[in-house]
């Protein structure tokens, strides 16, 4: 093992592989092995931890865009989860060995001095791809590694809730008004939090509840998640009864599974929306919001009056109101963990909805 700038040890030469055959190789900075997934790009700053540890990255290996990643260390309050769910991560310098051996220590293969401003280029020019990242060419060649890259299935279709959801329901805050249920599709520890320090009373369940439970609660958050909402056709029909009984509120898969569920369409986007940069308009202002995005799916663009964010970039569908039915939803995540904070107000405004209610 060789040690590299600043004295960060280095186990070799990886490389990242995509379904097409471009390869673009790098110094192995995390662990060992091979990662195999969905390779996408985030233009986020900051939140590098809060990004592998988003159950929405599900499966996927993230590239940087920021040209330095680790510089400012690891911290337990900055997990999204109990667990890294992103398999690795991809950047063009690593910023400190705090970080190196957090991708270490989790099993999350780490590459650096990789040219990411060609990878992202090649990524929006032929969308998010099937992908290995290898951290020892020695150990794996490149022909073997796309052999089996090209064998994995595609994202479309994918339905991976599942694995990132609570096996049973817990309280997460037991004190305040109103009481809220959290459907945890991969929900993200501050959207929970977020929740809590506005007042609510703060359960979540796992994917599977049914709707009679979630109906004796003052409001229902759907959160976010991995993967294609087409497959959840359970999860849907859930949302779907729930119309008119309760308040909901969709943020990200669950905005999605509203849209499914109330009549719309979803659709795989080329290489997606993933980073805090993204410009959302609100249509019964005018305003523009800068807001925190991550998510390969979308629904389709509407001119609907229940259509109430749009995003600025391709007119997708970034937020739904549904006054006679209750439900409202974001493709956005308010909670901002991390990000701009354009959105903040939401989720706080629905809460004190709900205890004005009660």
């Amino acid at each position: 093992m060789s040690r590299g700038r600043g004295g960060l040890a280095l186990s070799g030469v990886g490389y990242l592989a995509l379904e097409d055959g471009t390869v673009f190789r790098g110094r192995s900075v995390g662990a060992g092995g091979t990662a195999f997934g969905e390779a996408v790009f985030t233009t986020a700053m900051t939140g590098y931890q809060e990004t592998v540890t988003d159950p929405s990255y599900a499966e996927q290996l993230v590239c940087f865009t920021a040209p330095m990643v680790g510089n400012y260390g690891v911290s337990d309050a900055r997990g999204e989860s109990g667990v890294p769910h992103a398999k690795a991560a991809v950047m063009r310098r690593l910023g400190g060995p705090e970080w190196a051996e957090w991708l270490r220590s989790n099993a999350i293969v780490g590459l650096d001095d990789v040219d990411t401003r060609a990878l992202v280029l090649r990524l929006r020019d032929g969308g998010a791809m099937r992908a290995a990242a290898v951290a020892d060419e020695t150990q794996l060649p490149v022909a073997e590694a796309l052999a089996q890259v090209r064998a994995q299935p595609l994202m479309e279709g994918k339905a991976l809730v599942a694995q990132v959801s609570t096996p049973g329901p817990y309280v997460f805050s037991d004190t305040g008004t109103p009481r809220v249920a959290v459907v945890d599709y991969g929900t993200k520890r501050s959207i929970l939090r977020r929740l809590a320090q506005a007042g609510a009373a703060v359960t979540v369940f796992p994917h599977t509840v049914d709707a009679e439970q979630l109906a004796e609660f003052d409001g229902v958050v759907l959160s976010n998640g991995p993967g294609d909402p087409e497959p959840l056709r359970d999860e849907t029909e859930t949302v779907r009864s729930l119309l008119g009984r309760v308040p909901i509120l969709g943020i990200c898969l669950g905005h999605q599974l509203l849209g499914i569920a109330t009549g719309h369409t979803t659709f795989k986007l080329p290489f997606g929306h993933r980073g805090a940069n993204h410009p959302v308009l609100e249509r019964s202002t005018g305003r523009v919001l800068v807001t925190s995005q991550n998510h390969g799916f979308a629904v389709e663009p509407s001119t609907a009056d229940e259509a109430t964010y749009v995003s600025l970039y391709d007119e997708t569908v970034e937020g739904f109101d549904f006054p006679d039915l209750r439900a409202r939803s974001v493709q956005f995540h308010p909670e901002a963990g991390p990000g701009p904070h354009d959105a903040w107000p939401i989720l706080e405004s629905w809460t004190k909805d709900l205890a004005r209610a009660g």
